[in-house]
């Protein structure tokens, strides 16, 4: 699934391609996609709307419209946003077809693809009907220690679930939560609430570092990542742990373990990051 970094890379290529733009059509292709409202009043309340802004929460993509309204959407865990011209062939994974006009350019298209069908839009008044149950995002400059510390705080489950769980921190995910782990020296099954105040330090330090360095590559392309061009992000290659399995460390050359976690798979080194 497309993490933070993924999702910013999306937004901040996006950009220039919506923002000023207006919807001229829209064309769903699979309803059940659209969660809120039904998916011919999604399609008629879009028509015309111009994208004023384009913003990210948590692993969402948030497009401010003219008239007030928020159209938001979620990528899960096979969808792509690709920038097309206009009239271009939908394949038969294209779940969705925003069609986009303004006066200075030609008109082009923004298509959903999404293989498996999880993707989800929804077009709302208040974003936080979507978004408020979300944790603070980790990299504003409020997102301090001492924030991740009062989030960890009595905390008996393992760290790398409590790390993956969007209520408490939104946009962190499986690949970056190993790499952060790696990078402060903590199994992925330590209790989230015994963890020092050194090892808060640590772990705050390196969530930041990991998502930033994820951002600066363009995202990780380790499965149906591709960014609005089709073309794929590079920060998969600087993964220490994360799917690596049986591979050696970089720091210690110990074989990257796997283990599987509320299924989903965790990686780390047996030996640097000792439970």
């Amino acid at each position: 699934m497309p993490e933070l970094p993924e999702v910013e890379t999306i937004r901040r290529e996006l950009a220039p391609h919506l923002v000023g733009r207006r919807i001229a059509a829209v064309s769903v292709k699979w309803p059940r996609m659209v969660r809120r409202p039904s998916a011919d009043e999604f399609v008629r309340r879009l028509r015309g709307r111009t994208v004023e802004s384009l913003s990210r929460r948590g692993k969402y993509l948030v497009a401010g419209l003219s008239g007030g309204e928020f159209l938001l959407l979620h990528l899960k865990m096979t969808g792509s946003l690709l920038v097309k011209p206009s009239g271009a062939a939908a394949d038969k994974h294209t779940r969705m077809v925003f069609s986009l006009i303004d006066d200075r350019s030609e008109p082009s298209a923004l298509h959903f693809r999404d293989p498996r069908k999880f993707g989800s839009a929804w077009l709302v008044e208040d974003t936080s009907t979507v978004t408020g149950k979300l944790g603070p995002e980790p990299l504003p400059a409020r997102f301090t220690a001492e924030a991740l510390a009062d989030i960890l705080k009595g905390r008996r489950q393992p760290i790398k679930a409590l790390l993956c769980d969007q209520s408490r921190i939104a946009g962190l995910g499986n690949m970056y939560a190993d790499e952060a782990l790696f990078a402060a020296r903590l199994h992925p099954l330590r209790p989230a609430g015994t963890l020092s105040p050194e090892e808060i330090r640590r772990l705050h330090r390196a969530i930041r570092q990991v998502l930033r360095r994820g951002i600066r590559d363009c995202g990780a392309s380790v499965s149906n990542y591709c960014r609005p061009d089709g073309s794929p992000g590079w920060a998969h290659e600087s993964f220490r742990v994360a799917h690596r399995g049986g591979r050696p460390c970089p720091r210690c050359g110990a074989p990257i373990q796997r283990l599987s976690l509320r299924g989903r798979g965790s990686y780390f080194c047996p030996r640097c990051q000792p439970l």
